[in-house]
């Protein structure tokens, strides 16, 4: 629904500059990214305030929005993000960066 509602981006450098941009509102990681990019996320995020978490893998990511497979995801909308994180916490394999 997000993904339709246009309150969904996805790509590194598109994440990037809604992060910076103070548009994300949730940033979601594939479990299957390298160190190197969740770690680049994290100190992002971090810094920006912006929620991060990693969960399921980058095909599962893919299928759920409609699309190849992802890596990252920034959600654009506050009521999305705390949908999706709400959805997330029933899942096992999901890590909360605080």
């Amino acid at each position: 629904m997000a993904m339709r509602a246009g309150k969904l981006v996805t790509g590194d450098e598109t994440v990037l500059k809604a992060v910076r941009g103070g548009k994300a509102k949730l940033v979601l990681v594939a479990g299957d990214a390298s160190d190197n990019t969740k770690k680049k996320f994290r100190d992002k995020c971090n810094s920006y305030n912006v929620a991060m978490v990693v969960a399921l893998d980058r095909e599962s990511i893919g299928v759920a929005i409609g699309k190849a497979e992802r890596v990252l995801v920034a959600v654009t909308d506050q009521g999305f993000a705390s949908m999706i994180e709400s959805g997330l916490k029933s899942i096992t394999e999901v890590e909360y960066i605080d």
